[in-house]
């Protein structure tokens, strides 16, 4: 289950993932309808469905910012607000790499993705790991 970050949602990007994502894909205010959902109640709902993949743009608040848990992984993509319909492809990629390609290998993990590579931590906030992006093959 991929679940987005309300700032996300006037954007299509549910629509553009739910095209590749063979899952569920759903926003934050459907686990908790008709209530203002606060940053630090989003751990909670998470822990509240089946291990899923948060997605978020709001970097500030999200990451470094808490201990990760094996009942879910969040994801936060380190673009503007003008560039969120880049989330989409930035999820794909991250969900490609060998640390993501399963919710199992997900679970547990905070990701930072930026278009230039991508960051994580586990159970040692301290200890980020670093991911290039894989180059692009060459087209000739």
């Amino acid at each position: 289950m991929i679940v987005l970050d309300e700032q996300l949602l006037s954007y299509g990007i549910q629509v553009s993932i739910a095209r590749w994502y063979r899952g569920v894909v759903t926003d934050i205010t459907q686990l908790r309808p008709h209530t203002v959902i606060l940053d630090e109640a989003i751990p909670m709902l998470l822990r509240a469905v089946s291990r899923p993949t948060f997605v978020t743009i709001n970097v500030a608040d999200f990451w470094r910012r808490l201990a990760p848990n094996p009942q879910f992984c969040i994801v936060c993509c380190a673009v503007s607000h003008t560039r969120a319909q880049e989330v989409p492809d930035l999820l794909r990629r991250v969900l490609a790499l060998e640390p993501f390609r399963t919710r199992s290998r997900r679970l547990g993990k905070i990701v930072r993705v930026s278009p230039q590579h991508v960051q994580y931590y586990t159970t040692d906030i301290r200890a980020i790991h670093l991911i290039a992006w894989p180059k692009a093959p060459r087209r000739g």
